[in-house]
């Protein structure tokens, strides 16, 4: 029977083109705006490592003295000072904790060809390629030792690698940061996260870094933040040492914990490492404070998916409101103008529950026509995002779960709007319409 109504709905959207490619366009604009904003929404929202989300933990402790506020809804600084970081860094319980920041340089070969050109650089510990998931095509992170003597050595992504020399495997290499010559030790393979959950407090949707060095790099060769530094007290600052053992916040510190056990052990820890420094004068609060938040909590927690994202898929979705009142009334024409046909069929044994689905399945069909020019609109919309919007490159595009969804709710969409006018013919009294025929 389904087949039956698919073949009547077909020969009836051709014996009226005009009106239905009306409806298939207002439908697929709807969807392709609608379509649009959900895929950004969906992308940003979206878990960026489900595999290992809920054992990777931000960390950030409470180191204002009373009466001090922070722009967090806890009050908390996102980020950890440099005494802190190397301190938890060094003598941590854990099997993975990794403390690292944002930096960068003018990255060139030592040719006269070579032009240099500026990249983010990653100062981290070692544990940030096992912890994040980063596997290497060639090579791997420095050792213990290199880290310990700030050796020049660096990781680069293949990408980089087939930009700078030619070829993926450049192991053994030389490049330049700036006027420093680094060893490449390690090659990692592709690696792009849709969002920098690692380091949302310099724009979440930059791509990933390509270059990574040290952490040690950051004293004994004076390698500044290109990230968010920030300050809660006014200190006295005239030189780099001053600076690192200042209470200015800008690195990020994780922890991987596979357990609750484990992390209300590394909560104590924390907490005694708190009272210490209480002794020697800081952490001058009544209350001790810290926080160990998970992956998608992180991302709530810092606002990534903005309250303007949701407004925007409300929006949309009130425009495809808009296009279903439209579709309704040429539905609604549509099916009254063939209203004599449903009289004969009904006059002919056909129920009002057979004629009500026939055109029901007629209005599913422009539905998922719609969907194919809604899909096809919404990735024009999405390359013009990624176009305009600089770091979108990854969040600006369909999944399968969204290219899924847009037939759902453009069918869902077309027969909401054909309730109404099948309801009508069905209702319909067959002699009337056999009187004029």
């Amino acid at each position: 029977m389904l087949l039956h109504y698919c073949d009547l709905a077909w020969r009836n959207i051709r014996q009226t083109p005009f009106i239905s490619v009306l409806m298939i366009i207002a439908i697929g604009i709807g969807i392709g705006v609608t379509m649009t904003t959900l895929s950004v929404y969906h992308m940003k929202s979206a878990d960026p490592i489900p595999n290992k989300s809920a054992q990777l933990h931000a960390l950030q402790l409470q180191i204002m003295d009373d009466g001090q506020t922070w722009r967090t809804p806890d009050n908390l600084p996102q980020q950890v000072t440099y005494k802190d970081a190397m301190y938890l860094l060094e003598n941590s319980p854990l099997e993975k904790t990794v403390a690292m920041f944002k930096s960068g340089a003018a990255i060139h070969l030592d040719k006269p060809d070579s032009v240099p050109f500026i990249k983010d650089v990653r100062v981290t510990s070692r544990d940030f390629f096992d912890m994040f998931d980063m596997s290497f095509l060639y090579g791997n992170v420095w050792n213990e030792a290199q880290s310990e003597q700030a050796a020049p050595v660096v990781v680069i992504s293949e990408v980089l690698s087939q930009k700078l020399f030619g070829r993926k495997n450049a192991l053994g290499e030389s490049v330049y940061l700036g006027d420093r010559r680094y060893e490449v030790v390690g090659i990692t393979k592709k690696w792009r996260p849709a969002v920098k959950f690692y380091d949302v407090n310099n724009s979440a949707f930059d791509p990933a870094e390509e270059v990574f060095i040290p952490l040690s790099h950051a004293k004994a060769y004076q390698v500044s933040s290109w990230g968010n530094t920030n300050g809660w007290k006014n200190e006295e600052i005239n030189s780099r040492e001053q600076f690192l053992n200042s209470e200015t916040v800008w690195l990020q510190l994780w922890v991987e914990l596979n357990s609750a056990s484990e992390k209300a052990q590394y909560g104590q820890f924390l907490l005694d490492y708190m009272r210490e420094q209480q002794e020697l004068g800081r952490f001058n609060r009544k209350e001790l404070a810290y926080n160990l938040q998970p992956v998608t909590q992180w991302l709530k927690y810092n606002h990534v998916v903005s309250a303007d994202n949701k407004i925007l898929v409300g929006l949309s979705f009130m425009f495809l409101a808009v296009c279903i009142a439209n579709i309704l009334g040429m539905l609604l024409a549509k099916f009254l103008k063939r209203a004599p046909d449903a009289g004969v069929r009904r006059a002919l044994g056909a129920s009002k529950r057979q004629i009500f689905y026939q055109h029901l399945v007629e209005v599913a069909i422009l539905g998922l026509l719609g969907s194919v020019v809604g899909v096809v609109l919404a990735q024009l919309g999405l390359a013009g995002i990624r176009e305009s919007k600089s770091g979108y490159e990854l969040i600006a595009t369909m999944d399968w779960q969204m290219l899924l969804i847009s037939p759902l709710i453009s069918i869902l969409a077309c027969l909401i709007a054909g309730l109404f006018p099948a309801w009508v013919v069905c209702k319909t009294s067959p002699a009337t319409h056999l009187k004029t025929q």
